[in-house]
């Protein structure tokens, strides 16, 4: 039987594993949809979920967490399920973090071992991946999509609909209205001024796969060509791994490309038929 303090509400369709822990003045409302939480999930006090929303595993949900509340979107009712939020295993959201329920047809949806510290924000219909790190005040707008290993500096921000490649690093105080490649490092707001070198390193690549993802770089970053001019030089060693991971990265793109150098650039969108 799960352990739960009297002084939390559970209310409507809530479903706890025999292992979880609900903390004082927890609150659990599964009267818009199911909340589902797994084993060896811990919620400390004041913590608050909302259905539809499903938690994994060993997740730990520190003082003020509030997960699946709905969207912030004035057009959406609140008193509508939408979507809901679909958390994995072993997620930490420290103080105060708050993620929001999905209004699409498909969830806001979280994976693995992610690391959410005090005050950030994952906004409705995001996708994050595994062993993220988002650092204090931290913010996702809607839709936004992150894969895996990306790390966040304190009160970084990213604009709807934006996409982060696997192991890029987004510099502090800077903000993203443009999608960010897979390894590559914020510098400024929409400057991509460099490479994200240690974490490539800790992830175990090797030095010749690093070399290629600076030429990558340098191509797409680094250079004076126009964006379809880049994509064919990516192009011209298609097959190699890790530059065909760039070249659909690219392909998919729908807000540009972040340049490495100088301002917002128009024009470097880099939807490519």
């Amino acid at each position: 039987m799960a352990d739960v303090h009297p002084s939390a509400v559970i209310v409507g369709d809530v479903t706890l594993a025999s292992s979880v822990h609900v903390g004082p003045f927890c609150h659990l409302d599964g009267s818009l949809g199911p909340v589902t939480v797994g084993a060896n999930t811990r919620l400390l006090h004041r913590a608050s979920i909302q259905g539809p929303c499903s938690i994994g595993e060993g997740n730990t949900l520190f003082p003020g967490t509030v997960l699946g509340m709905a969207p912030q979107d004035v057009k959406f009712n609140p008193n509508t399920p939408g979507s809901g939020l679909i958390i994995g295993n072993e997620n930490v959201f420290r103080e105060s973090v708050t993620i929001h329920r999905g209004k699409t047809p498909l969830p806001t949806r979280l994976g693995h071992r992610n690391y959410f510290m005090a005050g950030s924000h994952a906004g409705h219909d995001c996708v994050i991946g595994d062993q993220n790190i988002l650092s204090n005040c931290c913010m996702l707008a809607g839709h936004v999509e992150m894969a895996s290993g990306v790390i966040m500096g304190g009160g970084a921000m990213v604009h709807q609909f934006c996409h982060i490649g696997r192991n890029a690093f987004i510099g502090g105080l800077t903000g993203v209205s443009m999608d960010l490649p897979p390894f590559f490092m914020t510098t400024g707001t929409n400057i991509a001024g460099s490479l994200n070198v240690v974490g490539m390193r800790r992830s175990g690549m090797a030095p010749d796969q690093i070399a290629v993802v600076r030429w990558v770089y340098q191509t797409l970053a680094r250079s004076s060509l126009p964006m379809p001019a880049r994509v064919n030089e990516l192009r011209s060693r298609a097959g190699e791994p890790l530059v065909d991971e760039f070249l659909a990265f690219v392909t998919a793109s729908n807000r540009g490309i972040m340049p490495g150098f100088g301002k917002k650039v128009r024009g470097t969108a880099a939807h490519i038929s």
